[in-house]
């Protein structure tokens, strides 16, 4: 995740931002790619430890990107404001790179968002605006307040600087640390739709003679509705992963791409397995480990599958997957 340091404009005020020894995005390494085997017998996929980004997720990749495209663009100065709709995660990271470029951050976030992503965000220094109804309502009424208010908006759904962030950092640091340095397969579930399509692109780029495959997470009988990402068809109980907004998905046109259907149940089950194994991760980390699971058994055992664990766990302690430990 090394970039260079964030440069200077003549439209900066200097005095105003971070002093350079506090300012350290540009200095953070890369994330481990580390074999997962769930259990005896099963298939070995690799995964990327996103969780381990400084804040805690692998959205920080978009949002430093994103800000650092705009600013060298001119569209950002020093002191300017920002603003994201997102359940979350996204609006975290943004938060976080927005307090070390001197910038203000307005998080657009649905009513159903649980209360601990709201307070990283406010310890960030970000703001927080709560809007009622689908995702879809939330980024509309972000787009609205941004164009009154003449704020930078971040568009994380359509923003192809979100899929660049992972076709130039995140998927060649997979390429420099996976055996042979080539990927078979590449599976994430599908929020903004970045991650996988950024990392599609990074490994085509390589020559790697690699398949995509979207997890979707089903609604199992076992849940009742919880819905943290207002979803109108992928399962409300895996958080961050949303059907039919991101342009950057529906736009994808790619002869490789499949669907993996996942029941949310078993999504959150595998979420557990791994805390028992000492990640501490979010319920996509189990939906994309569950579908990984799925084409690493199809390629068989010579295969290269990887998949990212997206988040840390405790954006989610008062989520349906804390709940057996809550009572």
């Amino acid at each position: 995740m090394e970039h260079e340091a964030f440069p200077e404009t003549q439209e900066m005020n200097v005095t105003a931002i971070l002093p350079e020894q506090n300012r350290y995005l540009h200095q953070v390494t890369r994330t481990p790619l580390i074999p997962v085997v769930v259990s005896e017998g099963s298939p070995k996929v690799w995964c990327k430890l996103e969780f381990l980004n400084p804040s805690g997720s692998t959205k920080d990749r978009i949002a430093r990107h994103i800000l650092e495209k705009a600013w060298r663009r001119r569209e950002l100065r020093c002191g300017g404001a920002v603003a994201e709709a997102s359940s979350g995660s996204t609006s975290i990271a943004f938060a976080l790179a927005c307090s070390q470029m001197g910038l203000s951050f307005t998080a657009f976030i649905p009513e159903s968002a649980t209360s601990e992503r709201e307070l990283m965000i406010r310890a960030y220094g970000g703001k927080v605006c709560r809007v009622r109804g689908t995702m879809a309502e939330v980024l509309e009424h972000a787009r609205v307040v941004c164009e009154e208010m003449g704020w930078f908006f971040g568009r994380q759904f359509a923003n192809r600087d979100n899929t660049e962030a992972h076709r130039l950092f995140t998927g060649p640091e997979v390429l420099s640390q996976i055996p042979g340095g080539c990927v078979d397969a590449v599976v994430s579930g599908v929020g903004t739709g970045g991650t996988l399509r950024g990392l599609y692109e990074a490994f085509v780029e390589a020559d790697c003679g690699v398949s995509a495959h979207a997890a979707i997470p089903r609604t199992s009988e076992l849940f009742s509705a919880n819905a943290e990402c207002c979803s109108l068809r992928f399962s409300a109980e895996v958080p961050g992963v949303v059907d039919g907004i991101s342009e950057i998905y529906s736009s994808w046109s790619c002869d490789k791409l499949s669907e993996v259907e996942i029941g949310d149940g078993e999504c959150l089950r595998l979420t557990r397995q791994l805390w028992a194994m000492g990640f501490p991760v979010g319920p996509s980390s189990g939906l994309n480990l569950a579908a990984a699971l799925k084409v690493a058994a199809e390629l068989g055992p010579d295969a290269n599958v990887v998949t990212v664990f997206p988040d840390r766990m405790e954006r989610y302690f008062s989520h349906k997957v804390f709940e057996e430990l809550r009572a």
